[in-house]
């Protein structure tokens, strides 16, 4: 078994915004050399999220509307109450999302689903810099 790695950094504004890794992440499978294994994509933060969905304009919008549904921005969340803070609501959607997925590769190639994009995305509720680490096992 061969293990490399890789690292994409991103700027984000924050407050839901996605970005799609899938060329990062198939750069780094790309880099390794490696014709089959699996890439995991993790990326560093509690408030940040990784996940697959179909990266296109109704898709982002369907997405951050659930999101804002089922875990408002706004309300008394005890993290906000004991720390004068003011994202908790980040803290519970990277929770529910997941900071990671493990996808696949055969012939150096991603193993997605034609509309399927990994992508990252940040809840927090401002500006941050990113960093989600890739592993290659082979």
């Amino acid at each position: 078994m061969t293990v490399h790695g890789g690292l994409l950094r991103m700027d984000t504004p924050g407050n839901g915004h996605i970005v799609d890794i899938t060329e990062g992440v198939a750069s780094v499978v790309r880099t390794a050399g490696a014709d089959r294994g699996l890439a995991t994509v993790f990326a560093r933060g509690s408030t940040v999220a990784v996940t697959t969905m179909e990266y296109e304009p109704g898709g982002i919008h369907d997405f951050q509307a659930l999101l804002d549904r089922l875990i408002p921005s706004s309300g008394e969340y005890e993290h906000n109450l004991r720390n004068h803070d003011t994202n908790a609501h980040a803290h519970l959607r990277a929770a529910v999302i997941g900071p990671s997925e493990t996808v696949p590769f055969i012939d150096g190639q991603l193993v997605l689903g034609t509309w399927q994009q990994l992508v990252l995305i940040d809840f927090d509720d401002r500006p941050r810099t990113r960093t989600v680490t890739v592993q290659i096992v082979s």
